[in-house]
């Protein structure tokens, strides 16, 4: 079923909206292009959205962190936000290039100006792709500093072996930032050991990388990689060696704060159509939405998702004005994850029988957001990091 006329639900948390407005609405006109029914049968054959993608890079988008001197459009993390938030809530799926957004910033940040100058313009425009990440591993899990694959340090070049996981969008990427180990790990220097190297793909698929793909209850096009004596030149290290995971973790605040926000765009999604249909759907000889039972769900829900909100819209503001924002953007994921499950929760509740119907997008989008309580950092390990970090308990893990 799709909804013709515009039915969303006003939110109090835009304090930003009139400065992004424009991007707001022109991401919205796009994104009607692509209905639900796009979304529907791509996630059906398990399909990558390669039309979605493309329509994205040719309005810029995707190059909206890249500087101007390098051909993007230089602005800052809050409006990325922003398309982001507008892509989930309009009904689709920003998973599928949402990666370039936040990883580019190892690049743009430690790499050297040769390598900048080199493959940012081509990201810029299109004609190359950064949407890999290789860091996790099946032994590893989310404890990074315990991965094996390891890059061996030659005359004129590294040797790469081992395997990575859930690296996704590796079969339409055209470049990897992949983290591995140039030296054994220290238990005095906990972060040590680890460098971070951007692998051309397309020269690597000839030469020693393989790539499996992982098929799982969503969309979202993952992958198993392996790394069999894979030669890449001395010139992929970004930055200097030993301090990979330190260049990572810049980069992980910017993603969690814009997965944050494709939460919120998910819980207005739901809310959206939670709202309308309870307005519409008469059991009983009245509508649906007259029973508070049906109402306080949703009203619940939209509570959770404007609160959250507003920490999204606080953490990307001080990543913006390069201000410290772990426990912001940790604590906006946790938040802005938990909005967007329990916004589907209502909404599969108001929907009934018919949320399990694949023609009203409820069902695939509740599988989507679900995937956020667990990536790209598990609702626990966030508190976790607060216990720790912020009150001063003791370390748990």
């Amino acid at each position: 079923m799709e909804d013709k006329e515009d039915n969303r639900i006003p939110g109090l948390s835009n304090l930003e909206e009139d400065n992004w407005k424009d991007v707001r609405e022109s991401v919205k006109i796009l994104c009607g292009n692509f209905s639900g029914e796009y979304w529907r049968k791509l996630d059906n054959k398990r399909e990558y959205p390669e039309e979605f993608v493309e329509a994205l890079t040719k309005a810029g988008y995707l190059a909206c962190l890249i500087p101007e001197k390098y051909g993007g459009s230089g602005l800052p993390l809050q409006a990325a936000c922003v398309i982001l938030e507008e892509i989930q809530r309009s009904g689709g799926n920003g998973a599928a290039c949402h990666a370039q957004m936040y990883i580019m910033g190892a690049l743009l940040r430690h790499g050297s100006e040769k390598q900048k100058n080199e493959f940012l313009p081509k990201i810029a425009s299109g004609e190359l792709r950064l949407q890999a990440f290789g860091v996790t591993e099946p032994d590893a899990g989310t404890d990074t500093l315990s991965i094996k694959t390891k890059a061996e340090k030659k005359e004129n070049y590294y040797v790469i072996n081992g395997q990575k996981v859930w690296t996704s969008r590796a079969e339409y990427s055209d470049l990897m930032l992949l983290l591995a180990r140039t030296s054994t790990k220290s238990e005095d220097k906990r972060t040590g050991g680890l460098s971070l190297f951007l692998i051309d793909m397309r020269k690597a698929k000839e030469k020693g990388l393989n790539i499996k793909p992982i098929r799982t209850m969503i969309n979202h096009a993952t992958t198993e990689i392996f790394f069999d004596n894979l030669e890449i030149p001395h010139n992929s290290l970004i930055g200097e060696e030993g301090k990979g995971f330190k260049y990572i973790l810049d980069g992980m605040n910017a993603e969690r704060i814009l997965i944050a926000a494709e939460c919120i765009g998910d819980a207005k999604f739901f809310i959206d159509k939670s709202t309308l249909y309870a307005k519409n759907r008469k059991v009983f000889g009245r509508p649906i939405g007259q029973n508070q039972g049906v109402q306080f769900p949703i009203s619940r829900a939209y509570a959770d998702t404007e609160a959250a909100a507003l920490m999204v819209q606080k953490a990307a503001k001080l990543f913006d004005n390069n201000i410290s924002c772990g426990s912001e953007a940790n604590i906006a994921k946790l938040l802005a994850a938990d909005a967007s499950w329990k916004a589907g929760e209502s909404a599969m509740q108001t929907f009934g029988g018919y949320g399990f119907a694949e023609e009203y997008d409820i069902e695939r989008k509740f599988r989507e957001t679900r995937l956020y309580q667990i990536a790209p950092v598990s609702t626990n390990l966030i508190l976790a990091y607060i216990a720790q970090n912020i009150l001063g308990l003791k370390r748990s893990y």
